[in-house]
């Protein structure tokens, strides 16, 4: 659901049996991504609990929310569009009140009714092309949180073609769901990973902390350093793998809804340390539309938030991030 780059995980995240015991880890793919759960505990019928309700919850939350899915609850909210309103639970509710906040929060970078322009430049179409500018002018005209009917128990889009996608954060919001299962499963050593969005608990056996590889921009698969977290999450915003090029020109997958065109840049990279993946998600996708200077700036003023910048000629970092770093 997530519609950017996650951070790859070193050789270093992946621990070896140390003093305390063995990780154990289960993998599957959902959300579009590839889903991996790494977690230490003694009792294996507690273990095998955990991991049946982990993945059960993954798939209601995918069943309910994915866009993607015809019969969920948010694709009949867009299939609504122009019309009547929905009828919506309190579950469902709270979600576009979490909407609500990421809106405010962001300055209007994660708007989840920015459908419309997102889909004018999917890079995953056989052959993607820049959109003429009508095109997207229309498209904007659909755009636009406020515009979004609400009252207790329904939600209406009042215009045909309006559309909610939760992409820019549902990813992240399921990593801390699983792992706050992990806790009340009484696991206290994790590390959940949804397509590289992470949140560690704890510390792995034999090592101080989760080790996580920071990606090369300009050489993907290849690491430029390293960060050590323990009961954090991690999130990057980047635009150098996922886009498509026309006319000599690249296009990014990141697409800033308030201009409706892809974020154009010299910035290749926002990796955000934070106790939250929502929130470490969040703080990496507005500050890499937002830029250097006031992502710095929008990173700074959130308490426990720290991240590095990767620019085409520089790096820039908060004033904490040295922290989190690992030396190689």
């Amino acid at each position: 659901m997530a519609l950017i780059q996650r951070l790859p995980q070193s050789p270093a995240s992946r621990p070896e049996l140390g003093p305390a015991g063995l990780l154990r880890r289960f993998d599957w793919t959902a959300l579009g991504t590839a889903c991996g759960v790494q977690y230490r505990v003694d009792d294996e019928a507690a273990g095998a609990a955990f991991e049946k309700a982990a993945m059960a919850w993954v798939e209601r939350f995918e069943a309910r929310y994915s866009r993607f899915r015809p019969e969920s609850m948010l694709s009949r909210v867009n299939a609504a569009a122009g019309g009547d309103a929905v009828a919506i639970d309190d579950e469902m509710e709270r979600m576009l009140q979490l909407c609500d906040s990421l809106h405010f929060m962001t300055q209007g970078v994660l708007d989840a009714s920015s459908l419309p322009v997102t889909r004018l430049w999917d890079h995953r179409r056989k052959d993607p092309c820049v959109p003429e500018p009508a095109e997207i002018e229309v498209a904007r005209a659909l755009v636009g949180w406020s515009g979004v009917e609400r009252g207790r128990g329904w939600v209406r889009l009042p215009r045909v073609g309006m559309a909610l996608d939760f992409g820019g954060w549902g990813k992240e919001y399921a990593v801390d769901a699983v792992a706050e299962l992990a806790r009340a499963h009484g696991i206290a050593v994790a590390l959940v990973d949804f397509g590289r969005d992470l949140r560690a608990l704890g510390v792995p056996p034999g090592r101080p902390a989760w080790h996580v590889g920071l990606e090369k921009p300009d050489n993907p698969g290849t690491c430029w350093g390293s960060i050590g977290v323990s009961d954090m999450a991690v999130a990057t915003s980047g635009d150098y793998q996922r886009g498509f090029t026309a006319g000599g020109v690249r296009y990014g997958h990141i697409v800033d809804p308030r201009s409706g065109r892809p974020v154009r840049t010299d910035l290749r990279q926002v990796t955000v340390v934070a106790p939250s993946c929502l929130q470490a998600g969040m703080l990496a996708t507005t500050a890499f539309v937002l830029g250097i200077e006031n992502g710095l700036r929008l990173i700074e003023d959130q308490m426990g938030a720290e991240a590095c910048f990767v620019s085409d000629q520089a790096r820039a970092q908060t004033r904490g991030f040295f922290r989190h770093v690992v030396e190689n």
